[in-house]
């Protein structure tokens, strides 16, 4: 098996090696291809610096990643960068993706703005199975808490991939025996924050943001990550619905 590690944190953040160690626990051949810095919140953009006509990208060593791993920073996005691994422009493409572990979740309807979890849409469009992992904090002090969910869930995507669809994997930051388990879990209607917008006094529009309430049952990614879970979400990518209706557009051209 042929594992594709990225993040959006950069080829420096420590997230890369876990996910590195863990695809190699399970007798993988693994490529770490990061962004040569920050690309947060870049979905799954296709943006990146080209010279004569090909990816910007340089062999280094990112922090604690096994030798035996190639290590590659590129200045690109982690979604240019899966989609340039799947055609088989970084060697022969990736039968898995993985992504992350980033710092701070990725929850709810926001996932859509991750460029965490757009890596691994960018991988599921291309058949490619994805799997995107975060860690609960800004600044995490239980990497070791990820990795071990990580390879959890990493094991059980071999013995059944998800086909066609990414798996989000989010880990509270706490000891591993604090962890409750790992669970299945939908996503919130907001993210990790809910924001409100408002117009001031002076009519400028104001952002503000605060912690969303969740019920004891609420079986939301957001909900039970706060009650001590790690949460496990099945996400499709962007597909069309090819059996709904549409709205009456009457005749062409319109009179």
């Amino acid at each position: 098996m042929r594992v594709l590690v990225t993040n959006d944190d950069g080829i420096a953040s420590p997230g890369l090696a876990l996910l590195a160690r863990a695809a190699l626990a399970i007798g993988a051949e693994v490529l770490v291809a990061a962004p040569s810095d920050d690309q947060s919140g870049s979905s799954a953009s296709l943006v990146g610096a080209e010279w004569h006509d090909r990816l910007v990208g340089k062999d280094v060593r990112a922090p604690d990643v096994p030798d035996v791993v190639r290590c590659l920073a590129m200045d690109a996005t982690p979604g240019l960068i899966v989609l340039a691994a799947a055609r088989g422009r970084l060697g022969l493409p990736p039968d898995l993706v993985l992504s992350g572990v980033n710092r701070g979740p990725n929850l709810g309807r926001a996932v859509v703005h991750s460029g965490t979890v757009g890596a691994a849409f960018t991988a599921a469009t291309h058949g490619i199975e994805g799997l995107a992992v975060s860690l609960a904090s800004p600044q995490p002090d239980h990497w070791g808490t990820a990795e071990r969910c990580a390879l959890a869930v990493l094991r059980g995507v071999v013995a059944a991939p998800v086909g066609g669809r990414v798996l989000n994997l989010n880990v509270p930051d706490r000891p591993a025996d604090q962890v409750r388990g790992i669970r299945r879990a939908r996503l919130a209607p907001f993210g990790s924050a809910q924001a409100h917008v408002e117009v001031g006094d002076g009519g400028d529009v104001v952002v503000t943001y605060s912690q969303p309430d969740a019920s004891a049952d609420d079986d939301t990614d957001s909900a039970l990550l706060a009650r001590g879970w790690a949460t496990l979400t099945v996400v499709n990518p962007p597909t069309s619905d090819d059996t709904a209706a549409l709205p009456d557009v009457g005749t062409w051209p319109p009179g």
